[in-house]
């Protein structure tokens, strides 16, 4: 709807970037939202945050020379608004009109297309392994990736392809270079940056189990199998095999330290089992993630953090702003890690999330059956990731 010919009011609006809001919000400041989206798009995904007041009024509602009473009520006249919109067009036509009105506005740009590209890098100051540990995470989405640096040499586990230049750019800050990019699985929420970063001469890496599902370009990178170690300088990355919330589902050990879990387990929940075979084979997929949580994941040391590759807007941050935790903590406050199989399975299967946006078409791309080009792949993982299984009933307080 941003593209369209609005009757634009004769008045400048102010427009806050996505990065001023982000730290708006994480400053904890009071935000009042006013989202100019259609409804269904709004209940799918919008801002959220502990001191975020958000609204949700159609732009089309202020079309009307007279615009209706009752919708200028639900509008505080109290304080700043933030209207948001999907591209910037709409919201600041909204801003514009509700400022003639006297409300006290800006718009955001870019809508939440300029908010799907945040993307932060924060140091895990936790982690004791060799080199320095980064954590990426992308607001919107919820998405998690790693940046290991030791010495002249790089790996990123998890990387999105919208962000391929930034890997190079951040590696390039710390006079090294990327050696590895990694995938976890075959993703269904984004696009994976691991065949665009191998294609500017990063080795790409992949599951070697996840290859059965339909991997076209697995000659041309490097299969990983459970137990292989890939050194990073004096760091080393090994495999881990952990399937469940798909089959060729794999973690990766950072140092002894760390251990990325994918879409496995979260700091906050578990994987979700009905992505690879549907409603059909997600009891067996259960079955499976508890075998692999069991014995492959909460025996190792307590003191293990945690990464997974999405968040929910739920989690709490750590101390050093990352979403890690202890594996010791996790088994202490999730009551789904102590259970026996089968109150496992039945809960999992019990509330499960609505499936990923486009998760049809993400995941053929990111198997290589189907191209996309770059502005059809950042459209495709607009929305929540929804890779996990529902947090209401895993969190047990």
């Amino acid at each position: 709807m941003d593209d369209m010919d609005l009757p634009m009011p004769d008045a400048e609006v102010e427009s806050v970037s996505p990065g001023e809001l982000k730290e708006r919000i994480d400053a904890r400041e009071a935000v009042t939202l006013l989202d100019t989206r259609m409804e269904s798009a709004y209940d799918e995904w919008h801002i959220d945050g502990e001191t975020v007041e958000s609204i949700n009024v159609p732009y089309f509602e202020f079309l009307d020379e007279e615009i209706d009473a009752d919708v200028l009520e639900r509008i505080p006249d109290d304080r700043e608004i933030t209207v948001v919109c999907a591209k910037g067009g709409s919201s600041e036509f909204v801003a514009a009109t509700l400022q003639e009105r006297g409300y006290d506005v800006d718009h955001l740009e870019g809508g939440m297309n300029g908010w799907a590209r945040i993307y932060e890098r924060v140091e895990i100051e936790r982690y004791d392994g060799a080199g320095t540990l980064y954590q990426y995470q992308r607001p919107s989405s919820g998405c998690l990736g790693y940046l290991v640096v030791d010495g002249t040499e790089a790996a990123v586990i998890d990387p999105l392809r919208a962000f391929t230049s930034r890997y190079l750019e951040d590696v390039d800050e710390f006079d090294a270079e990327l050696t590895y990019a990694m995938d976890t699985h075959v993703h269904a929420d984004h696009i994976s940056g691991v065949r665009a970063l191998d294609a500017v001469g990063v080795e790409g890496v992949i599951p070697e189990a996840a290859v059965d599902r339909g991997v076209t370009y697995a000659e041309e990178v490097t299969l990983a199998a459970d137990g292989d170690e890939f050194e990073v300088g004096d760091a080393t990355i090994e495999t881990v095999s952990t399937p469940g919330h798909t089959s060729g589902m794999t973690s990766y050990l950072i140092g002894d330290s760390l251990l990325a879990t994918g879409d496995g387990l979260f700091v906050e929940s578990v994987a979700r089992p009905d992505l690879e075979d549907g409603d059909d084979g997600a009891p067996e997929a259960a079955r499976q993630l508890y075998e692999t949580l069991q014995e492959r994941v909460l025996p190792l040391p307590a003191d293990t953090l945690v990464g997974g590759a999405h968040v929910s807007d739920e989690a709490e941050p750590a101390d050093d702003g990352t979403y890690t935790a202890p594996i010791g903590q996790l088994i202490e406050r999730m009551d789904v890690l102590t259970m026996d199989e089968a109150e496992f399975v039945e809960l999992l299967l019990s509330d499960m999330p609505p499936r990923p946006a486009n998760y049809e078409a993400i995941i053929p791309t990111n198997l290589g059956q189907q191209e996309v080009d770059d502005e059809e792949a950042f459209a495709l993982e607009l929305g929540p990731n929804n890779c996990a299984a529902s947090q209401e009933s895993l969190a047990g307080d």
